[in-house]
């Protein structure tokens, strides 16, 4: 998510002539169409003052209530930018006029010390020979195939046993954790090969420190975009400060550990992504570096943050975990005469599942991994709901805000219902991707999507058909934590136990 051109409005200086506006302001001017006031010469900048330290859940409420769902900003002297929920205007943006809205240097350059100019941080030629290299191999059925051992092997060997032990220790779990380092052995087995094994039983120093690692390097980079001074981090950099310091550190490990992964692929190949990316064309060891470090970011992130808050509101409703578990058991009974010893679930099995597949894609529509996306306008321009977007203004779209407008979602669009995403014949039925951007939009949607249900739903099924969950946190919804993905601030602590 790119915050870059949000704080360039924030700047603190400004503070002492705000209260000066707030003097001189006219209450009779006329609101904006986002119904906040704007003042003189600083527009909606006391908005954003106030409330950046909630702006996802504040900026998800101006969204609601604005006639045409966005929200724009302009200080005279410094960079514009909009947040939009209109699903009209993020059609414009990601397809319509899709060459006009590239992710932007400012948002390329700042991340490109971590991601390189791999897939998700590249424009242009740079970015659609790899989109066309990984579609034509996501498009694969054997890759599909080996998604599914993939997965099937990590269920049944670490996360199974893990749960187990729990259970019979009466041991609480940070769910989040756990399905972080699933999450993350799984995409290394599937795209590179390799196995960091952070789900094992046994602890691996190597593999912990690669973990913090990729963590510290997140931690990092968000610094960077929410630091008040766009370039202040680049200071901080030459000078080694902290947070610089220890990202730096940090890089060094995963890139460390990345170029290890690129050695002995192209030492001896297999099955995996990366082999695949090798074996179409000749590639430089850095390019290679790029694909591994923008695969592990895609694959341990997003899907490990959208079950953490499926796993935490099926704990809210009872109701939901029960059709779940009956679905669950339907179709093991239908496949397998009642043989429950199979611990895992073919894919052909876990399309018969539609309920799972709709209360997960509920899940993600209220709480998405990807929170915000935003991209940088190229040329002025004009969006559908006539809003204006200047030459070098960020455009964001909020996906998670879009969840909770009544116009998009209906009046109970802040209720967990799976059932929203049902026809009458108990089928799944998806929506337009510029209504539900969980996954992006247009040229640039997410390749992994079918990756993603499949690691998804394979966890949901196998956890559910013998354990339970209870949410140890309170009655309290948990705090949103803003990293790369939308996480819960202080994990999620669940009691495990055994379905009887």
């Amino acid at each position: 998510m790119d915050l870059s051109s949000l704080q360039l409005v924030l700047l603190l200086p400004l503070l002492p002539l705000l209260c000066l506006l707030f003097l001189r302001h006219d209450p009779k001017k006329q609101p904006r169409a986002d119904g906040l006031k704007a003042y003189p010469l600083v527009g909606i900048l006391p908005h954003l003052v106030k409330n950046q330290h909630c702006f996802l859940e504040w900026s998800a409420g101006v969204l609601k209530r604005s006639s045409t769902h966005t929200m724009s900003f302009k200080v005279p002297g410094l960079t514009g930018g909009l947040i939009t929920a209109n699903p009209a205007n993020v059609e414009h943006i990601l397809k319509t006029n899709f060459a006009n809205y590239p992710k932007g240097e400012l948002t390329v350059s700042t991340i490109e010390d971590f991601l390189g100019r791999g897939i998700f941080n590249s424009d242009g030629e740079q970015w659609l020979w790899q989109r066309k290299a990984a579609s034509y191999e996501f498009s694969k059925r054997s890759l599909r195939s080996f998604v599914v051992d993939a997965v099937r092997s990590e269920v049944v060997d670490r996360l199974l046993p893990l749960l187990d032990r729990a259970a019979n220790e009466g041991r609480t779990l940070d769910v989040q954790d756990v399905l972080e380092r699933f999450a993350f052995d799984s995409i290394c087995r599937v795209a590179f090969g390799a196995d960091p094994a952070c789900l094992a039983a046994t602890d691996d120093e190597r593999s912990a420190e690669f973990m913090r690692a990729f963590d510290d390097v997140e931690d990092g980079i968000m610094a960077r975009f929410t630091s008040p001074v766009k370039s202040l981090w680049r200071v901080k950099r030459l000078l080694n400060l902290e947070p610089e310091r220890r990202l730096r550190e940090a890089l060094n490990t995963v890139h460390g550990y990345a170029d290890r992964i690129v050695r002995q692929r192209r030492e001896k190949g297999d099955d995996d992504f990366l082999s695949r990316f090798l074996d179409a064309g000749e590639h430089s060891d850095e390019a290679l570096r790029d694909v591994v470090t923008n695969f592990l970011l895609a694959g341990r992130d997003t899907t490990s943050a959208a079950l953490t808050w499926f796993f935490w509101l099926v704990s809210t409703r009872p109701d939901v975990e029960e059709k779940i578990v009956r679905e669950i058991r339907a179709v093991r009974g239908a496949s397998t005469q009642g043989d429950t010893t199979r611990e895992t679930f073919s894919f052909d099995e876990l399309r018969e599942m539609p309920y799972i597949h709709a209360a997960i894609t509920e899940s993600m529509r209220l709480y998405p991994p990807v929170y915000m996306d935003s991209q940088c306008c190229k040329q002025d321009d004009f969006l559908p709901d006539g809003t204006f977007v200047g030459k070098g203004w960020t455009t964001t779209y909020s996906a998670y805000a879009m969840g909770r407008v009544e116009d998009i979602w209906g009046e109970d669009c802040e209720e967990f219902r799976p059932e929203r995403w049902l026809g009458e014949d108990g089928m799944f039925r998806p929506e337009s991707p510029f209504k539900y951007p969980v996954f992006h939009a247009g040229p640039r949607m997410c390749l992994g999507k079918e990756m993603a249900y499949i690691q998804m739903k394979s966890i949901v099924a196998c956890v559910f058909e013998k354990f339970r969950f209870r949410f140890l946190g309170g009655e309290d919804m948990p705090e949103l934590l803003l990293s790369f993905t939308l996480r819960m601030k202080g994990g999620l602590p669940m009691q495990v136990n055994k379905r009887g």
